[in-house]
């Protein structure tokens, strides 16, 4: 059973910085990307970034680039967002998921497998 743990959020000032935490468990094969997922009330869904397993390329959302920074540490099977001046837009719930198969597409929500619970980023002077 595939495990998504995410943590790090909270509320921060505009212009401030946080570092949320994806945690995988239970996958016995490899996986092919984890992706960072954002919900804001009353909007859709919308990719915020997105990791590939093998050869590391990395995906951003137009309104988060230059600002946010994926990364992974295998050893610790967790993926991190690291996510710098912070707008009170970017106030949302942060999912993380997992896409066991190769797909050229890194913002389609159906194709992920896994998802993990959401953490709540809030963006507030």
């Amino acid at each position: 059973q595939v495990q998504l743990v995410e943590s790090g959020g909270g509320l921060v000032q505009p212009g401030g910085s946080l570092r949320l935490s994806c945690a995988a468990s239970g996958f016995a094969s490899g996986y092919y990307a984890v992706a960072w997922f954002r919900q804001a009330p009353g909007k859709r869904r919308e990719g915020v970034s997105c990791i590939t397993n093998s050869d590391g390329r990395i995906f951003y959302g137009d309104s988060v680039k230059g600002r946010f920074t994926i990364s992974r540490d295998d050893a610790k099977n967790t993926v991190y967002l690291q996510m710098n001046s912070l707008e009170p837009e970017d106030t949302a719930v942060y999912y993380c998921a997992m896409r066991t198969y190769h797909s050229d597409y890194p913002w389609l929500e159906y194709e992920y497998d896994y998802w993990g619970q959401g953490t709540q980023v809030t963006v507030s002077s």
